[in-house]
């Protein structure tokens, strides 16, 4: 994974005034922090930020003037409603350094007609060099039939890096898709276990009020 490069600076103001003060900059209040070393408090472009978290794990040159650092985020915190960036929390890595993060899995290709796919782990954990994290981890799934199933020792992992999980944890599963008709008598099933009752349609609901008509 390549470095992104951002622009920090220092910062000695803090709490939440100084918090909103930053951000109304369009810069996001972060900390550095790892390797014994006291935290380091900086402010970091907003939009730059932004951008480069969209990457999973992003491995981070933050550029503090005369001082470097590479870091990976640990935390980022948003504004529950409108999604902003509030704060992040950076861990200091070194070259050749492991970390555990998490990677998402990405399926590649289609099981068998009539096979549903259940994804039962979107990511996996894992043990890799901090400066050769994975965007992610294909598992191919063509051709699988119903019963099938993908654990993490199924995994085709990138050198150097080794499962920070169980081996059998489960990751995808393969079973039978139901068909429309299996679909519909299962809800209704759902329904009338749940005492739900339909009205009659109006055209049926009238017919039967009708009287019968007599003739002579």
């Amino acid at each position: 994974m390549a470095e992104i490069k951002l622009s920090a600076e220092q910062r000695t103001e803090f709490g939440k005034g100084a918090a909103r003060r930053i951000r109304r900059d369009d810069k996001i209040p972060a900390v550095l922090y790892g390797h014994g070393s006291d935290p380091i408090h900086v402010t970091l472009p907003g939009h730059d930020t932004m951008l480069a978290l969209k990457t999973a794990n992003a491995l981070l040159a933050i550029d503090l003037g005369s001082d470097n650092h590479l870091a990976i985020p640990k935390q980022v915190q948003r504004d529950p409603l409108k999604g902003f960036i509030e704060h992040v929390d950076l861990l200091i890595v070194k070259s050749g350094e492991k970390v555990t993060v998490d990677v998402a899995i990405t399926v590649v290709g289609e099981p068998e007609p009539g096979v549903l796919l259940v994804t039962e782990n979107t990511t996996v954990s894992l043990e890799v060099e901090a400066t050769h994290i994975p965007t992610d981890i294909e598992v191919p799934v063509a051709g699988l039939e119903v019963g099938s199933q993908v654990l993490a020792s199924d995994l085709a992992l990138p050198e150097g890096a080794s499962l920070a999980v169980e081996d059998d944890l489960l990751i995808l599963n393969l079973t039978h898709a139901p068909t429309a008709a299996e679909v519909d008598a299962e809800l209704e099933s759902a329904e009338a276990d749940a005492g739900i009752e339909h009205d009659q349609p109006e055209t049926t609901a009238e017919a039967a009020a009708e009287p019968e008509s007599s003739e002579g």
